[in-house]
């Protein structure tokens, strides 16, 4: 922790709204074409010495679980650092209602009333303050930079406690004078935002145990400041070394844990069986004939990235090579699915309505304003969208009988009210037509934008039918594209390894299968 003229400035939690698209040079290349996969297999089966690679399988002690596990939650650490700008740590908090929480209080509450009942015995004892103070002078000179020798020597000489001991035994502790001795010590090692706290701590008149809760309670802000400013200071690092460093952090944990590609690999082939079902059965891999044509590595994986946006996350968890963006993808679903019933709603409203409705933008943002407003949260496991559109078919019914009568047009007749109620009610049908298109639709735009080499002038550009949610569609569109291009940056050697594999199971594949064209190819195209 740095000293007054080099303290660490405010911190806060927030997830970052602002990443940009990053560049990428993305193609699409066609599903039966014979360039492309001649290109795959010479490049998935090149012979290189280098390339990210699975141990044979064994059995694991719980030791090696353990330190897996450990690992990966310092990948996890370590991504949110890079792709998150705003990424910081927030003291210890638990929700009010929770055991946890509770439990913590109580514990808690049995320790400072056992502090002031020692302090108000006569004559008092000190078996609780001391060890406060014990614990308060670690606190402090953890906050310490290690060339801060001099004030490190006066925390030890003032917090001795063999000398607060003795001084014990003789009823000699001058509690409060130590108490004004660490909150000035605090004021010269905390962040400027933390002054404020630092003058209550100065001016309060409570009782000496309250005062020691308190200071405890800047300490714990304190302490966060500490890690916060190191992740300011690593995360410069971190991002100009980020691909080396997430895909080394990764490979040491399969290194460890054989196992750590099974749903990466079983989400790759999914993809490559999809694609190779919809192959026409009439087409030939040149230059044999009866061989049906395999996709293109690069469209395995692109197609494997769409489907992220529609993972059912309750049938099985994601590639591991996904789980430190699990939050935001999931994210990223979930506004996706509401923006699409909107869009949905709207597009029944207009093609029924029709003409009376038609060229009035404020009425348009009026209407997508109050179905978005009620669709809020329809991601909740309480939440029921069927009584939610109900409810969506009364308020646009009603906006639009103002909106109609204000410009001497009839109102809407209990007939078409009931036609479009039922309709927007219709849309939690798998196979509603309406719900299809836009679905199709936003597949079409999200699969432009994976394929695209400039994928940033390709967000603006939305199918027919959804200009009414483009601006959600370009802002969740850069937000995936980011996440899928430094993804395809960092694990690309492990995508090539498996989908090779997957594609060539049939010859035998190299000993050592290429990192550079192997990565170049799943990732550059």
């Amino acid at each position: 922790m740095p000293l007054n003229d080099e303290r660490p400035a405010s911190t806060s939690s927030g997830e970052d709204h602002s990443s940009d698209v990053e560049s990428s040079s993305e193609r699409c290349d066609s599903m039966t074409s014979t360039s492309d996969l001649d290109c795959s297999r010479e490049s998935f089966t090149s012979d290189c010495s280098s390339t990210p690679s699975s141990s044979p399988p064994k059995t694991l002690t719980l030791d090696e679980v353990m330190e897996s596990a450990r690992d990966l939650s310092n990948l996890s650490f370590a991504h949110e650092i890079i792709v998150n700008r705003n990424f910081h740590l927030e003291p210890e908090s638990l929700p009010q209602d929770s055991l946890w929480k509770v439990v913590r209080d109580n514990v808690h509450k049995a320790f400072w009333d056992i502090l002031e009942s020692e302090l108000n015995d006569d004559p008092p004892e000190y078996g609780q303050a001391i060890r406060l103070l014990e614990e308060i002078r670690e606190i402090l000179l953890s906050f310490l930079n290690p060339g801060a020798n001099r004030m490190r020597t006066q925390i030890l000489e003032v917090l001795d406690m063999d000398l607060i001991r003795q001084q014990a035994d003789k009823n000699a502790v001058d509690i409060q004078g130590l108490a004004s001795y660490i909150i000035t010590t605090m004021g010269k090692m905390c962040a400027p935002v933390r002054d404020e706290e630092i003058k209550k701590l100065r001016e309060s008149s409570d009782n000496i145990v309250i005062l020691f809760r308190e200071i405890f309670r800047v300490l714990d802000l304190m302490k966060a400041d500490v890690v916060n400013f190191k992740i300011d200071n690593l995360r410069p690092v971190l991002q100009r070394q980020s691909v080396e460093c997430e895909r080394a952090m990764f490979q040491c944990i399969l290194d460890k844990t054989p196992s750590a590609l099974d749903h990466t690999t079983s989400w790759l082939k999914s993809a490559l069986e999809e694609l190779s079902n919809n192959i026409p059965t009439g087409q030939t891999n040149s230059p044999g004939k009866g061989q049906p044509v395999l996709p293109g590595p690069f469209q395995v994986l692109n197609t494997a990235f769409l489907r992220i946006l529609t993972w059912q996350y309750a049938k099985g968890p994601l590639p591991e090579t996904l789980m430190t963006d699990e939050t935001r993808l999931q994210k990223i679903q979930r506004q996706l699915q509401q923006s699409q019933a909107v869009n949905e709603v709207l597009l029944i409203i207009y093609s029924t309505i029709g003409g009376p409705i038609q060229g009035l933008p404020a009425l348009s943002d009026r209407l997508k304003r109050m179905i978005s407003v009620l669709l809020d949260g329809m991601h909740s496991p309480d939440f029921n969208q069927e009584e939610a559109l109900e409810g969506v078919s009364a308020q646009i019914c009603c906006e639009l009988n103002k909106s109609l009568t204000e410009r001497n047009y009839p109102a809407l007749t209990s007939a078409l009210q009931a036609t479009v109620t039922g309709q927007i009610c219709s849309i939690t049908q798998k196979d509603n037509p309406i719900r299809t298109l836009v679905e199709d639709r936003v597949q079409q735009y999200f699969m432009a934008l994976i394929c695209h080499p400039k994928p940033q002038v390709k967000l603006e550009q939305v199918p027919v039918g959804l200009t009414a949610i483009k601006p959600e569609l370009a802002l969740m569109g850069a937000k995936f594209i980011s996440l899928v291009n430094y993804n395809k940056t960092v694990y690309g050697p492990f995508y090539a390894d498996i989908i090779r594999k997957l594609m060539f199971s049939n010859s035998p594949p190299a000993a050592n299968p290429p990192q550079d064209t192997t990565q170049d190819s799943v990732t550059s195209k």
